[in-house]
């Protein structure tokens, strides 16, 4: 008996043991559970019921703070951005902002430049923040973007005064003009001449009109709406017949060649004015008694192939920094010399529209003294379906330089075109 207490005894204290153990490391376990983590750290405070959700939809970059400045919520987009580093708001002015508004309760709003990061660009990002509570403890922040709108609105400014300059040049001549013509109505002589000026204003003024009305409709209208496949032949037969006056006054030879039978998939109009806009270029900036080449041929593309349409002068060239801004609106390498040709500067910015809206470009090789050679690249008509959408940036400085890429371009042209009498040939 003493031997069957003493087991029932040790039984009890054992079990005893293992129910205090059992105890107190479930006790521990609780409190291991009820300690923060790294992960609860950035979740607490919880963010209301259903704020998180409208946050994922937001377009702006949006940042929630707690009361000790760290950042409970981030979108992407504000990383993106760099508004967050390490868990903290890295724009100091914003923390400012968020300081200020979890004090007083007051919703805030300012913009700012706000230096790229990893660029290497001296440019900035233009932001608009917007800081508000959100509940007791919480600060929202919103920062939208504005960069881009910025450029746009740049670009109209620019763009409405420098059509303001243009049409005030014309309009004032014919002013001049008029007051001219009328003090000198008893001298038929001085009548004739200044009559002949102002028909010269009054088309340069209307070439200007009609310049800017294509290039609206070209950045505006779709050419793939009404598109056709257009020969190649007749666009340049087109081009050149639309340039044989001011190049028979000026002595000017217009070759044509290359491959025959090409077809480009696009709105004939629009093509015809761009490939014209070119050749017309080519023969104003040409010295008298000098060649213009038109050639066109097929090259292979890894969406299909194109048609690469090359216009060539032997005029005074381009040099390195006029290169990148050519195809601006209202850029002119030589203002003194387009006055003399009637330039408007919008041609070769519509021959750019044109291009990029067919899903194809234009780049330009030049050397100066040597002349320049225009490339019009678009996709051949016997495959539309691969026809894609170029973006069109109306913004200055988007021209690729490809002067190594351009230069056989030139010889190419010239390889494929007749032989045609003048007294200056190209080597």
């Amino acid at each position: 008996m003493d031997v069957n207490a003493a087991v029932a005894a040790a039984a009890a204290i054992a079990g005893v043991c293992t129910g205090v153990i059992a105890m107190l490391a479930f006790r521990w376990s609780e409190r291991d559970q009820k300690r923060p983590t790294r992960t609860s750290l950035h979740t607490d405070p919880v963010l209301p019921p259903g704020v998180d959700t409208v946050l994922s939809v937001l377009r702006s970059s949006a940042v929630v703070l707690d009361e000790g400045d760290s950042v409970v919520k981030a979108s992407s987009a504000a990383y993106a951005l760099g508004l967050v580093r390490g868990g903290k708001l890295a724009v100091e002015p914003m923390l400012q902002m968020a300081r200020d508004t979890r004090r007083d309760g007051e919703i805030r709003q300012v913009e700012l430049d706000l230096p790229r990061r990893g660029t290497g660009r001296g440019d900035a990002l233009a932001v608009s923040a917007r800081v508000a509570p959100l509940g007791s403890r919480l600060v929202l922040l919103l920062v939208e973007d504005l960069t881009e709108a910025r450029r746009i609105e740049a670009v109209r400014r620019d763009f409405v005064a420098n059509v303001s300059h243009e049409l005030k040049t014309p309009v004032g001549a014919l002013s001049l003009l008029s007051e001219a013509v009328m003090d000198a109505s008893d001298d038929p002589e001085a009548v004739e001449r200044f009559a002949g000026r102002m028909q010269i204003e009054a088309t340069r003024l209307t070439s200007l009109v009609q310049e800017l009305i294509d290039l609206s409709r070209v950045q505006n209208d779709d050419p793939l709406e009404d598109a056709e496949p257009v020969r190649v032949d007749e666009l340049v037969a087109e081009a050149i017949d639309r340039c044989r006056q001011p190049a028979a006054t000026k002595q000017i030879t217009m070759a044509a060649g290359g491959t025959a039978d090409l077809q480009i998939w696009g709105n004939r109009g629009q093509l015809a004015a761009a490939l014209g806009n070119l050749v017309e270029n080519a023969v104003n900036y040409s010295p008298a008694r000098t060649r213009v080449g038109i050639a066109a041929r097929r090259v292979s593309a890894p969406g299909g192939d194109l048609i690469e349409v090359a216009v060539t002068d032997q005029g005074i060239g381009i040099s390195d920094k006029d290169k990148e801004r050519v195809f601006e609106r209202f850029y002119r390498v030589d203002p003194a010399r387009s006055r003399a040709t009637g330039g408007t500067g919008l041609g070769l910015a519509i021959v750019k529209h044109v291009a990029a809206s067919h899903g194809g470009e234009v780049t330009v090789w030049s050397s100066e003294g040597q002349g320049s050679t225009f490339t019009l690249r678009l996709p051949e008509a016997a495959a539309p379906r691969l026809l894609q959408k170029t973006p069109q940036d109306s913004g200055p400085g988007d021209v690729r330089d490809e002067d190594d890429a351009h230069g056989p371009d030139r010889t190419t042209a010239y390889e494929s075109i007749p032989a045609a009498p003048s007294p200056e040939v190209l080597p």
